[in-house]
């Protein structure tokens, strides 16, 4: 086996979520970004600093710490200045007068059942049971007028005690009381859960700041808003790794290359805003890159990006041919592309996906001697050689189909490498410090890290829609910029606006194999975005954006929030 220190393992957690707030109104249409925050978010702050010789990379992307702090503000607001919160399930959480309509109630409710059964509402009796009491409920709304106050503010209070990450849940007085109480829970009660919740958002982005200032973790960014920088910059890169793709109306996106910088200066800055440092690395959004798109990320001066197993592998075969696409070790070293100086990684695919698919299902320690297990052997297979293995994932969908929300598997999965032997947790940019085999990629194939190609954002029809929807909003922002009818303040909020509708999470959902909920909410979220900057543009919203366009009927693994990085048969 190498010495100590040779054999370097990446683990790379990507935390994100789409702008949920109206933008006009200030309203949160949906509540994940909170909710994440108090559970995934605070969690994995807590695994690292119980296991302080622990390391690993965290990448933000720049919306989510908007919308982090935002919602502190909110709850601080209502507790000290009483201030409205501007999302209502949160704020039915905490309202003394609750709806008594039934269709609201419904919608009340309905959010509450909107939470992993198994691992969440199974694991409390009290909350299976608030469940089971208010089931026969669901079939006739009206019925619910007969659902007392009570029950309607126990599982909202349930709700969100369920949400509670693990590590707050071992070692807050507070929750152990209430979790003890089990029901009947005052006015009061819900006053002091909001304060907590509040308490966890306020310290969230400070924690991982703290870390980064030790050394223990490296934090990275993804551009402002997550949008998918090589559609932006040239649509027809999907047909690089999909020739037949059928692509949108819309042949290129206008003024992508300025918009694509814009999401990157703009990311810069609401990172050294929260973070007081400038990242050295960018997840581009998804993984998505090409040949134009590193050299963007290299003319703002990054060290390094990363992608998927696959665009790897397809690149290399394009360069280098069968053998060298097939190579043991591809994923193991960095690469330039062409000339830059720019290194780019790419994901081991089958060890982050197992994380993210197979091991919730298995025993902590069994996971976790397996995981090891796997890389010992990659290790031993590349001995006296400086290599890496990148295991990049998403940091926050995961954890809710493990046992009490990924506890053991994580502090077991920091602890156990922090102590081995021969692997040595390590971040990117230090990879690059201590020599990690770089080589030189003549061919970049363009994709993202779900199966090395745009299919899951671009080629179906209800996300080519999209795009030609985006595409419109685009002419008519650059027709009404360039006639000088928006002042400063106008155009930084229509600018803003038209950032938010370039991400990529609405294109996600966009398809029929989606579940129908998620799809109606994203698609939902979408049209408003797009109204909203026809509106702040002052001009009509066009008569289609009144209409859906994209409704789901599939039932994908882990509801469709994760890929698996390769295609299956």
């Amino acid at each position: 086996m190498p010495a100590k220190g040779e054999f370097r393992v990446v683990l790379c957690w990507h935390m994100h979520q789409p702008q949920y707030c109206d933008l006009i109104s200030g309203e949160y249409k949906l509540p994940w970004t909170y909710l994440h925050a108090i559970k995934d978010y605070v969690d994995m702050a807590g695994h690292l600093e119980a296991v302080p010789e622990a390391r690993a990379v965290v990448n933000f992307a720049p919306v989510l710490l908007e919308q982090l702090d935002d919602y502190a503000a909110q709850v601080s607001g209502y507790l000290r200045d009483h201030r409205a919160i501007r999302d209502p399930l949160l704020a039915a959480l905490v309202e003394p007068v609750l709806p008594a309509h039934p269709e609201r109630r419904m919608e009340l409710i309905n959010a509450c059942l909107r939470i992993n059964r198994p691992r969440v509402i199974e694991r409390f009796p009290a909350f299976r049971r608030l469940v089971n009491l208010v089931s026969p409920f669901l079939e006739n709304c009206r019925d619910l007028a007969y659902v007392s106050d009570q029950l309607v503010s126990d599982m909202l209070f349930w709700y969100h005690l369920g949400w509670i990450g693990e590590t707050v849940r071992r070692n807050d007085l507070r929750v152990q009381r209430w979790q003890e109480q089990g029901n009947n829970f005052s006015l009061h009660d819900r006053r002091e859960l909001l304060g907590l919740i509040g308490e966890l958002l306020s310290g969230v982005i400070d924690r991982y700041a703290a870390l980064a200032d030790r050394g223990q973790i490296e934090l990275s960014l993804s551009p402002y808003a997550h949008p998918i920088l090589p559609l932006m910059l040239d649509i027809q890169s999907a047909r690089e790794a999909m020739p037949a793709v059928r692509l949108p109306e819309l042949d290129f996106y206008q003024g992508g290359e300025e918009r694509a910088r814009w999401h990157i200066r703009e990311g810069i800055n609401v990172f050294e805003q929260y973070f007081r440092r400038r990242p050295e690395g960018c997840w581009p959004a998804e993984g998505s890159v090409s040949k134009p798109a590193l050299d963007l990320l290299q003319d703002f001066e990054f060290r390094w990006a990363a992608s998927g197993e696959t665009v790897l592998r397809n690149s290399l075969h394009a360069s280098r041919g069968g053998a060298a696409a097939a190579a043991t070790d591809a994923v193991l070293k960095g690469y330039r592309s062409g000339d830059g100086k720019l290194v780019c990684f790419f994901r081991d695919d089958n060890l982050s996906d197992e994380i993210g698919f197979t091991y919730s299902n298995w025993h902590a320690d069994d996971a976790v001697a397996n995981f090891i297990h796997r890389l010992e052997q990659i290790a031993a297979h590349h001995k006296e050689r400086k290599l890496a293995v990148p295991v990049i994932l998403d940091g926050e969908n995961a954890w809710e189909h493990f046992p009490e929300n990924g506890y053991y598997f994580l502090r077991a999965l920091y602890e156990k490498l922090a102590k081995h032997p021969t692997l040595k947790l390590s971040t990117f940019s230090d990879c690059l410090e201590h020599g990690v085999e770089i080589e030189n990629l003549s061919t970049l194939v363009s994709g993202s890290w779900v199966y090395g190609t745009f299919s899951t954002w671009i080629g179906d029809r209800d996300k080519n829609r999209g795009w030609d929807m985006l595409g419109d909003a685009k002419r008519a922002f650059d027709k009404v910029c360039s006639g000088g009818a928006l002042d400063g303040e106008q155009l930084v909020a229509a600018q803003l606006q038209l950032a938010i509708c370039e991400g990529s999470d609405w294109f996600w959902w966009f398809g029929d194999y989606n579940p129908a909920d998620s799809v109606s909410d994203f698609e939902g979220l979408y049209r408003m975005h797009l109204s909203n900057l026809y509106q702040l543009l002052g001009l009509e919203p066009p008569e289609y954006l009144a209409h859906t366009f994209a409704r789901g009927s599939g039932s994908p693994e882990v509801g469709g929030v994760m890929r698996h990085g390769k295609a299956r048969d």
